[in-house]
């Protein structure tokens, strides 16, 4: 299992070029980036992979209903010329709050939607020709979209329900997870999207996880920081539904908290349950926090 880090884009470029740099000089060579409501994420990225030519660098993920497709293959094939070659584009659907709420889109039949925008984005982003017509999601291009002699980005897609994970498996490389824990990927997650991979007849899918950690000599003051820094995604249904299925009540349930040897243990047990990659969102104090991110440094040095 490779070991990642979730890349923090919040305020100014040069304030996120130098937290990369930071987290490179550390040891890491794996960076996850989520687009939420803050700079925009794949801009970012491009900067920060021409600055650093030795990252890989992904997002996870970015929602797709405010973007077409032919406008989000286009910008994912220019980051990939930009640096290198060394791009994943993870995407999503965001949430019904959001999406109806702030952005005045309708959610329904959500799988249905994705489908059609994969089967636009997929061939794009491979700069194949184009010619999607859906209920919904339509898009044509007759060459290659974005710079003509780009490699074809990784696609991995924020997957959890069983509908998800079939469609995943057929047109992406693999799925990117949140606040989903050990025993839900082992017994769900990563069987579903094994078996539907068999059936299109393609190759095992890789499964990028990630979730708060925390080494600490406060357990409880640890999961009641991390409960109340992630309320929210107690609260959203896919996420609330995975978290019943792990059988916990809140994020705390999920995160990786304790010792430095616990938290080892839980990483390898995150292994053993079929994860491809652990992207680290290191919560906590300045010291809590440099905790974490030695531990999980020392396992990928170790693996």
């Amino acid at each position: 299992m490779r070991i990642g880090v979730s890349l923090d884009l919040e305020g100014t470029v040069d304030e996120a070029v130098e937290r990369a740099r930071r987290l490179r000089d550390r040891g890491f060579r794996s960076m996850w980036s989520s687009q939420i409501f803050g700079p925009d994420t794949l801009t970012l990225l491009a900067i920060i992979g021409r600055e650093f030519p030795d990252l890989d660098l992904g997002t996870a993920a970015v929602p797709v209903q405010p973007r077409h497709p032919s406008m989000l293959a286009a910008q994912a094939r220019t980051v990939q010329d930009a640096i290198g070659g060394r791009f994943t584009l993870g995407v999503g659907l965001s949430h019904q709050v959001i999406v109806e709420g702030l952005w005045g889109i309708a959610f329904d039949r959500p799988v249905s939607y994705l489908r059609e925008y994969l089967a636009a984005l997929a061939p794009m982003l491979r700069g194949e020709p184009v010619n999607a017509r859906g209920d919904r999601v339509s898009a044509m291009a007759t060459g290659p979209v974005g710079p003509s002699d780009a490699r074809a980005p990784g696609l991995v897609v924020a997957a959890l329900g069983p509908k998800m994970l079939a469609l995943t498996a057929a047109v992406a490389d693999g799925t990117v997870l949140w606040m989903t824990g050990r025993r839900t990927i082992a017994e769900h997650i990563r069987p579903t999207i094994d078996a539907a991979a068999d059936l299109a007849d393609r190759a095992r899918p890789s499964i990028i996880c990630s979730l708060p950690v925390v080494v600490t000599d406060d357990a409880e003051a640890a999961r009641a920081m991390v409960n109340q820094t992630f309320a929210v995604y107690a609260t959203l249904p896919s996420y609330r539904a995975m978290l019943d299925r792990e059988g916990v009540d809140d994020p705390a349930g999920v995160a990786l908290i304790g010792s430095r040897e616990a938290v080892l243990d839980q990483l390898a047990s995150l292994a053993d349950a079929g994860v491809t990659e652990f992207s680290v969102v290191a919560v906590g104090s300045a010291d809590e926090r440099h905790a974490t991110l030695d531990a999980v440094l020392d396992y990928d040095r170790q693996s």
